[in-house]
């Protein structure tokens, strides 16, 4: 395993990442699914499912299913751990403003109270 990906979680134990893919159909949620275990598995992943946000931190899992596009961003911590934050479908060419302050915001909050949420 190259990378471990764990999802933030907030101060009342809430898991939006995982809330976002329990709220998918069964297809879109085993795409993620494999998806992730490809982030986490191979040594050099294939832009197509993940990639750096140009001038940011953050870093997007990419999900492409029956013409549908799905992002989950987050960040790494301590080498080859990624935080996943946030996750939502994609409907314009752009990432969305807010979904990248949102996982700033959640990056910031997670870093200043340490590990205790990385289980």
């Amino acid at each position: 395993m190259y990378r471990k990906v764990t999802f933030y979680k907030t101060l009342d134990g809430k898991c939006p990442v995982a809330e976002f893919i329990d709220s998918q159909p069964a297809k879109v949620a085993q795409k993620i699914a494999w998806v992730l275990k490809a982030v986490q598995e191979l040594e050099k992943i294939p832009k197509t499912y993940f990639k750096k946000i140009t001038d940011t931190d953050i870093y997007e899992v990419r999900i492409e299913i029956s013409g549908n596009i799905y992002r989950l961003l987050g960040f790494f911590h301590n080498g080859n751990l990624v935080i996943l934050t946030n996750g939502f479908q994609k409907k314009t060419q752009k990432t969305p403003t807010n979904e990248i302050e949102i996982c700033k915001e959640r990056m910031k909050e997670y870093l200043t109270r340490g590990n205790k949420n990385e289980k």
